[in-house]
């Protein structure tokens, strides 16, 4: 949303908006001048015309009714992110389940690299883009979210799946429904680029792929790690190509990378070129981001929350631990952790140092079934935390200067670990 305000602001359009409370994205958005309201209130529409609101607003909210009443023009984020994208030339939509952030502003780092030039539309904060460039109207990357099929609102010139692994379950009802609206996003655009190795293949094989696996029309080969970070040849349609060296943690970061050279691929670009831009590419804020240190322990943060984002979060940060590794997880939305209780428990189950944080309910109403403190109570190996303080108590009294805290979710649990860090 902040990204989009800032869109609109910088084509002249009157902003205005609110939220809960001040927060890194108020800030930037009030240092371009739009006003911003802290609570939700029915006076805070002004003299508004068009109203947009995020999935997380609900009809009961007080501005959104309001706004309904009085007959404005009410679009959904992806709404307007539809009509955005409809004044590029090329409109690239990056979806899936997990890696969609870190792809699309891989890709934008590939498009400037190999174009000159490219706007971009990021859900988190790109070390040098931020969540919004402006890049001329040839090229524009955007993530196409898939929660309640907002991503079927837009209509790319080339959509790319990443994967479609179970998650948003309440929104879709069924897995089965969930992989039906990746298909109608992968063939609603103009053309599309998918993972070799997921499910979705099979069902868009005019689809140009990208993998590990032998058959990939983009994949990597010799891969080889130093440090956590990930270098690979790069073949594309059975042809050596360039080598990719990546500045990111993680084998994960392969695929996302493979996904960004294949849209180079499909605009025509030569490989070269696509490694220039990953090579680039610095990273994302909460991804793999390393706070600071406690008692001399590196602290990292990290935004996975769903099951197979934590185990290759575990998986990269028990490469780079010389000593005992801690992970901290801060369940995100009780339905997803309901939903998917028993991944849950198996990926953290191995873990000998962990703490289940407070979740983190974004949208959602409590409901004990899938709450933090009863994952905890089915993890006989973790230790159930509620307050900052206590989290701080419990990290200074344990940690060693050859340990590693991992520090992972969507949630709040991002900014106790700063304040833990400052001390």
């Amino acid at each position: 949303m902040s990204a989009l305000a800032a869109c609109l602001a910088e084509r002249g359009c009157v902003v205005t908006g609110s939220d809960l409370a001040p927060n890194e994205f108020t800030a930037k958005l009030e240092n371009r001048g739009v006003r911003i309201f802290y609570g939700h209130a029915p006076e805070n529409l002004g003299d508004a015309e068009t109203v947009i609101f995020s999935s997380a607003v609900g009809e009961k909210n007080a501005e959104l009714r309001a706004a309904r009443r009085r007959g404005l023009r009410v679009l959904s984020r992806a709404e307007l992110l539809s009509l955005v994208a409809e004044e590029y030339d090329r409109v690239v939509g990056v979806a899936g389940c997990h890696g969609k952030t870190t792809a699309t502003a891989m890709c934008a780092h590939v498009l400037d690299a190999c174009a000159g030039t490219c706007s971009a539309h990021i859900g988190g904060l790109d070390l040098d883009y931020g969540n919004f460039r402006t890049g001329g109207k040839n090229y524009f990357v955007t993530e196409a979210c898939e929660y309640r099929a907002n991503f079927l609102s837009l209509r790319p010139s080339l959509a790319v799946i990443l994967n479609t692994d179970a998650d948003h379950l309440e929104s879709y009802g069924s897995d089965e429904a969930l992989l039906s609206a990746y298909k109608t996003f992968a063939l609603s655009a103009g053309a599309a680029i998918v993972c070799g190795e997921d499910r979705i293949a099979p069902l868009v094989p005019s689809a140009l792929t990208f993998g590990l696996r032998g058959g990939c029309d983009v994949r990597a080969e010799e891969l080889r790690a130093v440090k956590g970070k990930y270098s690979f040849l790069l073949r594309v349609r059975g042809r050596e190509s360039a080598r990719v060296e990546l500045n990111v943690f993680g084998r994960h970061n392969v695929y996302n990378a493979l996904a960004a050279a294949a849209v180079a691929d499909y605009y025509g670009y030569p490989p070269a070129l696509a490694a220039e831009g990953l090579k680039k590419f610095r990273g994302i804020a909460r991804r793999f981001e390393k706070l600071g240190s406690v008692n001399g322990a590196p602290l990292i943060a990290d935004y996975a929350h769903h099951p197979r984002e934590i185990a290759a979060a575990i998986e990269t940060a028990g490469a780079l631990c010389s000593g005992r590794l801690f992970v901290v997880f801060q369940p995100h939305t009780y339905s997803r952790t309901r939903l998917l209780f028993d991944s849950f428990v198996s990926v953290l189950s191995p873990v000998e140092n962990l703490v289940i944080y407070k979740t983190y309910p974004a949208r959602e109403y409590f409901d004990a079934a899938g709450s933090a403190l009863t994952l905890s109570q089915s993890l006989p190996n973790s230790l159930y935390i509620e307050r900052v303080r206590e989290l701080e108590i419990y990290l200074r009294c344990s940690l060693r200067p050859d340990d590693l805290v991992l520090v992972l979710g969507a949630g709040d649990i991002y900014y106790a670990a700063k304040q833990i860090v400052r001390g």
